[in-house]
């Protein structure tokens, strides 16, 4: 009679907790693509300058390997050597 009590207070314990448990589910929108056109990955100094014109400021390189900075009004880009390693967009 005891084992019949405990198999069913475990069962109704289990059934309970069954019901109670949850997931939350987090959806998240995608990125907002930029609206500003911007350089690259790859393009030379060269191809940047030809298609967005002489930067507002040009920083000159440091370390090694060399990262050169140039400034534009709606966005920056990083070189590395004379090819863009990143350009950011500014906010």
């Amino acid at each position: 009679m005891r084992s019949k009590s405990w198999i069913l207070c475990t069962l109704a314990c289990a059934s309970l907790a069954a019901t109670m448990a949850s997931a939350d589910e987090l959806r998240m929108a995608s990125p907002p693509q930029p609206s500003v056109e911007h350089p690259t990955r790859g393009m030379s100094m060269e191809k940047v300058e030809a298609k967005f014109g002489a930067p507002v400021n040009r920083i000159p390189a440091v370390g090694d390997p060399p990262i050169t900075r140039w400034e534009y009004p709606g966005f920056i880009v990083y070189f590395e050597h004379n090819l863009v390693l990143h350009s950011v967009i500014k906010p």
